[in-house]
Parts: C-alpha cells; sequence; structure tokens
C-alpha cells in the first residue's frame, strides 16, 4: 500500500476517532485521538505476540513507510505553525515579550544541562554506557516544549491571557534556539568536525534571527499581494503560498522555517485581517484555518500514537522510559521556577504560573522527528543489539505520550483554579 493511501485512511481513522469521542467522550480531541491509536498499537502487539493473526509485522511495516520525520519537518510543520501564529494577539505578545525570551531562550538552555548532566549521572549509577554528549542530546531535543502539542490542548482551555500568553509565545519561540543546541550538540556527537563558539553563533544568527527577518518580509509581500486583490478566495488562497513556498525557500536558505512561519503567521492574523482582508475573508480565514489545523493535528496526533509499532522495546528501555518522565518534569519545573524568581522582581503574576507553564510544557512530534534523525549503530549494549538512538528514541517517545495523555487531560484543574484567582482580583479591585 503506497504512502499516500495509507496517509488517507489514517486521516479518515482519526476523523472517526474525534467524531465518536464527539458523541460518547468528550475528551480534548487530540488527548482521544492519541489514546485510542496507542489502544490500538498495543492491542496490534498482543495479537502479534499471541501469533493469532501475523498483523504486527504488516503494521510495522506500513508505520516504517511513513517518513515521520518528513511527514511533520518538511511537510505540515509549517501549517500548523502558521495556524498558531494567526491565532496569537501582538498586543499580548508585546506586553510579555521579556518574559517569552527568558523562558524561550534561558530556559531551555537551563533544560537542556540540567536533564543531559542528570542523565549521565543516572546512567553512571545504574551502569549504563550512555555517553554525556547523548544524555545532553536528549536533553536539546526534549527541552523545548512542542508548539503543536501546546496550541492544540491548552489553548482551547482558556487560561488566563497572561499565563496563556507566555506558554503559547514561548512554545512558538523556542524552537529556533533548541535547534541550534540540537544540531550543535548533534554535530559534537556524530559529526567530523568540532563545533566552535563562532560556527554556533553563525548557526544561530543565520537559523533563528534568519527566519524572523525572513519570515516579516514573506508576511509584508504577502500582505500587499493579499490588499491587491478584493476576491475572498485568492485572499485564502494567498495565505497558503506562506506555509507551502515560503516554508520550502525557508529550507533553501538555510533560514529557521518554524520561526518563519511564526512570525508570518502573526503579522497576516494582526495586520493584515485588519487591513487587507475583505469583510467576508474575514469570517473565512478563522474557519479554513481552524479546519486545516484541526485536521493535521487529528493526523499527526495518531501517527504519534501509532508509532509504538515502530519500536524494539529491551528491558533496558523500559527502565530508562521509566526514569525520564519524572527528571523531564524536574528540569522544566526547575528552568520556569528560576525564570520567575527574576520575573517576580518587576511584575505581579498569578500564583499557579510556575504549575501550569510547568505542567502544561508538553511535547508532541517534534522531539520525536529530533529523535528520529539520531543515526543507528552507535551501540550502548552491542550483545543485545541496543544502540543511542533506541534508548533516545523510547524515553522521547515515553515523554510525548505521557505529557500529552496525562499532563494535557489534567491540566484543566489548574487553569480553572488560576482563572478564580483572576476573577477574585478583579472582583476585588477598586472601580
Amino acid at each position: 500500500m503506497s504512502v499516500y493511501y495509507t496517509l488517507c485512511f489514517m486521516s479518515c481513522a482519526a476523523i472517526l476517532i474525534a467524531l465518536f469521542n464527539s458523541k460518547f467522550g468528550h475528551f480534548q480531541s487530540t488527548i482521544a485521538i492519541t489514546a485510542t491509536s496507542l489502544a490500538i498499537s498495543l492491542l496490534i502487539i498482543i495479537i502479534g505476540q499471541n501469533e493469532w493473526v501475523p498483523l504486527t509485522h504488516f503494521a510495522s511495516q506500513t508505520m516504517a513507510s511513513i517518513d515521520f520525520k518528513d511527514f511533520l519537518l518538511d511537510g505540515v510543520l509549517g501549517f500548523l505553525l502558521f495556524a498558531g501564529g494567526l491565532g496569537i494577539s501582538l498586543h499580548n505578545l508585546k506586553a510579555q515579550k521579556w518574559e517569552i525570551a527568558v523562558l524561550a531562550l534561558g530556559a531551555t538552555l537551563f533544560s537542556t544541562f540540567f536533564i543531559g548532566c542528570a542523565l549521565y549521572a543516572i546512567c553512571q549509577w545504574i551502569e549504563i554506557p550512555l555517553n554525556l554528549v547523548h544524555c545532553l542530546l536528549f536533553g536539546a531535543l526534549i527541552s523545548p516544549t512542542d508548539p503543536i502539542a501546546v496550541l492544540a490542548i491548552v489553548k482551547k482551555m482558556h487560561a488566563p491571557t497572561q499565563i496563556s500568553t507566555q506558554i503559547e509565545g514561548e512554545s512558538l519561540f523556542n524552537d529556533g534556539f533548541g535547534l541550534v543546541i540540537f544540531v550543535t550538540l548533534y554535530t559534537l556527537a556524530f559529526g567530523s568536525s568540532q563545533p566552535t563558539f563562532e560556527g554556533v553563533s553563525l548557526l544561530f544568527l543565520q537559523e533563528a534571527v534568519g527566519g524572523i527577518v525572513y519570515g516579516f518580509l514573506l508576511s509584508l509581500i504577502a500582505h500587499y499581494l493579499i490588499r491587491s486583490t478584493q476576491e475572498p478566495a485568492m485572499e485564502l488562497l494567498l495565505t497558503i503560498c506562506i506555509p507551502t513556498a515560503g516554508y520550502a525557500l525557508a529550507s533553501v536558505l538555510h533560514v529557521s522555517g518554524p520561526l518563519a512561519m511564526v512570525v508570518s503567521g502573526i503579522v497576516i492574523g494582526n495586520w493584515t485581517r485588519e487591513t487587507g482582508f475583505t469583510q467576508e475573508s474575514k469570517m473565512n480565514l478563522n474557519r479554513f484555518w481552524g479546519l486545516l489545523e484541526e485536521f493535521l493535528n487529528g493526523l499527526l496526533f495518531l501517527l504519534i500514537g501509532m508509532a509504538m509499532l515502530m519500536f524494539q522495546f529491551h528491558q533496558e528501555d523500559w527502565l530508562m522510559m521509566a526514569l525520564a518522565i519524572p527528571l523531564v518534569l524536574l528540569g522544566r519545573y526547575m528552568s520556569v521556577s528560576l525564570a520567575y524568581l527574576g520575573f517576580y522582581r518587576f511584575r505581579c503574576y498569578n500564583p499557579w504560573s510556575v504549575r501550569i507553564l510547568t505542567w502544561g510544557g508538553l511535547r508532541g512530534g517534534l522531539a520525536l522527528a529530533m529523535a528520529l534523525s539520531i543515526p543507528a549503530g552507535v551501540w550502548v549494549f552491542p550483545d543485545k543489539l541496543i544502540d543511542v538512538r533506541e534508548i533516545i528514541l523510547v524515553m522521547t517517545y515515553a515523554v510525548v505520550v505521557f505529557s500529552i495523555l496525562v499532563q494535557g487531560s489534567t491540566i484543566t484543574p489548574m487553569i480553572k483554579k488560576a482563572k478564580f484567582i483572576e476573577e477574585s482580583n478583579k472582583d476585588e479591585s477598586p472601580e
């Protein structure tokens, strides 16, 4: 079966799961899709182990035929980030610009080294020969929060504006910095040349700063093209050019496509929406991109659940998976807490902010895509055919599934308490 047919059937499955959930489950749709696909994967594995039906081999081959990394990083990511940027309020973003910058840069860097060094110490203690650079590599790919997972779950729960702006803005902008850390450590671990401070600085300027500048120029061109026509259909079609040709050109120019899409989405959503679109297009813009975002999210989260079929789990893998979840949560909590120690010196915040940002710092497909890019064959246990890629991949998968299913489904009470405090403060404030 071709990859196209596989994705067609999976898209249909995601939609049917979402329909069933809307009728009977009433969970957040991405959580329901991930949980259902994960249950289907487990069922296929159990059936295969009991040799009732030769289904496991067929299912694993089908999943392996889909290049998850290319599908996400070179496919749907541009659409999802552009759609996410469209819904960001520039006014709220400007009010929280320093908090978002510190969380996206400083907290990500701290979390990377804390998780990496702590994981290395634990591996030495339990006698798993994982090198420090490989532990840091895991820290680099798991520290940035995933904008797709965050926007799909947390955004729809209507958290207080200050908190939601921080967590959404951080997740949208920490990709550029996280990518530089990951690429630097990847080169150190598997490359032939050693990274230098000058090289890392140039990479950051080219990828992150270049992506922001390119995204602004791209949105500027799109803005004037949209203003040049009064046809509602053409106005919407022009927005599609940004995450398609615009995202592809970013790769050719070696600038950050994700950052470019975020910036373009923010500009189009805040400037062009008010001055360039006809009244009819304003109403259709959110509907069109909201529907497309819902569809692609459903397919992506279904693939995340089904990705279990691609893994071969060993005893050591289960141990590392169990260690990875609390370690990543601790790294997230400490990085956010340290950032807020500085924030509290200049502004007051909701007392639930640290807990919500910690528990709402979800991981998703981006972390899995980076883990899948690690080359195979760097052995940790050669006799058991366990390599670095397998260990990092299963740890990443455990954190991703836990964050989507457990964190995503249990964050609502925290948000409700934060909203209650905010509303109480408004009621007590003088007129």
